[in-house]
């Protein structure tokens, strides 16, 4: 059975060598104590950032992934109910992730990226790699610059993006995406192949 928070804890009188849990923050802050979520904020931000860092290149858009998630997160804390050490961080986890699919889906409405952004390098380096490939060759797996990868999978559908990036950076397996995303496991094996099928499709251009 899940773990219940109760909405009295408040840790405004705890003792000085106290280090509260995440669930015991959480409830914390559910009673108003903003130090608590100030905490949390402090205690979990730089796996915010590190998420947001796969899919956003430069500070700026970091920094609004991580203030956006964390309103999010605080405005939806009588949702989160903890059931392990490290429930909240998969909870957090996944208001980010979900954060960074809305910012790509604005992205990819507003057009800001375009394979014209490659440089006459990263160009030549696609176009020599390419060739070399046979029929099968995985070339998905030539955006080996951070880059680079970031230009050529703002092509894609903001779905496919996300899942590609999951599956190829963040290495994680089908039942893990299908839980962080709320997707079904046969959904995410249809982006996966939908996404590996139109980053070929992105690269070919290049032949």
């Amino acid at each position: 059975m899940a773990e219940t928070i109760e909405p009295e804890v408040s840790l405004r009188g705890a003792a000085p060598g106290h280090d509260p849990t995440d669930n015991e923050l959480v409830a914390a802050a559910r009673t108003g104590d903003e130090a608590s979520f100030t905490r949390l904020f402090e205690r979990h931000r730089h796996l915010v950032a590190r998420l947001a860092y796969r899919y956003f290149p430069r500070r700026e858009q970091v920094e609004e992934i991580i203030q956006e998630s964390f309103v999010k997160a605080y405005f939806a804390l009588d949702d989160y109910h903890g059931e392990g050490e490290k429930s909240f961080i998969a909870w957090l986890a996944r208001i980010t992730v979900h954060t960074c699919y809305d910012e790509l889906r604005r992205q990819k409405r507003r057009s800001e990226s375009n394979i014209g952004d490659l440089t006459d390098d990263e160009a030549a380096y696609l176009t020599d790699q390419l060739h070399d490939l046979s029929a099968g060759g995985n070339v998905e797996g030539i955006a080996v610059s951070r880059d680079l990868a970031q230009k050529l999978l703002a092509r894609l559908h903001p779905d496919d993006r996300l899942v590609l990036m999951l599956l190829k950076q963040e290495e994680l397996s089908i039942a893990e995406i299908s839980e962080l995303l709320g997707w079904t496991s046969a959904k995410v094996k249809m982006r996966s192949h939908r996404a590996q099928h139109s980053l070929r499709r992105v690269l070919r251009k290049f032949l």
